[in-house]
């Protein structure tokens, strides 16, 4: 899933374009502003404005003119659109509520990388931090099968393949100090699914 433009990854072509520049705004636009965010010519675009206005799915108002265009934010097609360039957004939530599965339960999990930053595309990897409690071992075959159900699940979930990195709380110290290291961008910019900062338990620890 191209997380950067998800209308245009479902929606190709002209019409996916015009309604992502319209999911992004809550403005009234001319026809031609449309076309030049789009990145499309004035007469594809208002060809397929006028087709969405006709479904009830963009509005039109008339300003002189001018032809003012928005989504019709009450239109229920427009509200799945709308879901649909939040999806990043739902897709962390249902994420974090994946991770309570996770037994013995994580000290955190953290997503870093593209997918965090909100710049992941359909070839991207959904990168992921899991640090074991204190109690669990390396090899602890319980922690590591309810990890790799909840990367499985997490892959569903999101259409992307997801990559795990895990370590135990006693490593996160020494993890922290190494320069560019990715547990210290996760904990500077990381989204946290579950359980305490990597600041904090390094503080602890």
């Amino acid at each position: 899933m191209d997380y950067g433009q998800p209308i245009e990854a479902v929606i190709p072509g002209v019409q996916g374009r015009v309604l992502s520049v319209l999911a992004r705004t809550d403005t009234e636009l001319t026809m031609r502003t449309v076309a030049g965010l789009a990145d499309v010519s004035v007469n594809r675009a208002v060809t397929v404005l006028n087709r969405l206005i006709e479904f009830g799915v963009v509005h039109r108002r008339d300003a002189g003119s001018a032809a003012l265009v928005s989504l019709e934010r009450e239109n229920q097609v427009a509200r799945l659109l709308l879901d649909l360039q939040d999806v990043r957004r739902t897709v962390i939530e249902r994420l974090s509520t994946e991770a309570s599965t996770i037994q013995p339960a994580p000290a955190s999990l953290v997503l870093f990388g593209s997918f965090a930053r909100g710049e992941a595309q359909s070839g991207s990897d959904i990168d992921v931090l899991a640090l074991r409690a204190a109690a669990v071992g390396p090899d602890d075959e319980r922690w590591s099968d309810s990890l790799g159900r909840w990367s499985e699940s997490a892959s569903r979930i999101a259409g992307n393949p997801v990559r795990v990195v895990a370590a135990g709380i006693e490593e996160l110290p020494r993890l922290l100090r190494r320069p560019r290291s990715v547990w210290r961008s996760a904990a500077s910019e990381g989204i946290m699914l579950i359980g305490a900062s990597l600041t904090d338990l390094a503080a602890s620890a």
